[in-house]
């Protein structure tokens, strides 16, 4: 979709198109639809995360804990699920797998909340040794660092939802 056809929608077309962006937590949409028209891609990725941001850390934490753990087998979102397989999450050896699943636990034991990490383009090794490094960190290092990973995220699944060609295209035949 471009991002006229994106401006042009009501609050439920809007939400069901990008309330899934930010991992089970469509009331980032449901705010960002308040803040259009969007000019671009990245302006609508802004004014999302500029919305999280500004978020109470209640409502932030609740988003950080809708992400699935790396390589998990339960449910994930669909997004999750797809960039986790893409990672090849879902090929690990038993012996990965608890690996993943060791620094899962003592992450969120320290931090409480799962470890986020745009997985896309990133090895299984990447982002074991991430895990490793980050679960070092202070909490607060780390909660911006989750909010960074999440700002990543989001960017890349916009990327994959908005073809912003067709304005280009607009904007050369107004030339």
């Amino acid at each position: 979709m471009s991002i006229d056809e994106l401006n042009d929608y009501g609050r439920v077309q809007f939400v069901e198109k990008l309330g899934a962006v930010l991992e089970h937590s469509p009331w980032v949409a449901e705010s960002a639809w308040e803040l259009g028209p969007f000019v671009s891609k990245e302006d609508l990725h802004e004014k999302m995360m500029r919305i999280v941001r500004l978020s109470p850390a209640k409502r932030i934490l609740k988003l950080f804990r809708a992400h699935p753990d790396l390589a998990a087998r339960l449910v994930a979102g669909e997004y999750s699920s797809r960039e986790q397989r893409d990672a090849g999450l879902d090929r690990l050896e038993p012996a990965e797998v608890e690996a993943f699943m060791s620094m899962n636990r003592t992450y969120t034991d320290k931090f409480g909340f799962p470890f986020i990490m745009a997985v896309r383009g990133k090895t299984k090794d990447e982002m074991l040794s991430a895990m490793g490094m980050r679960i070092e960190q202070d909490p607060e290092t780390e909660w911006q660092e989750a909010l960074a990973q999440i700002d990543r995220i989001a960017g890349f699944r916009l990327d994959d939802l908005i073809d912003e060609s067709c304005v280009e295209e607009r904007a050369d035949r107004h030339a």
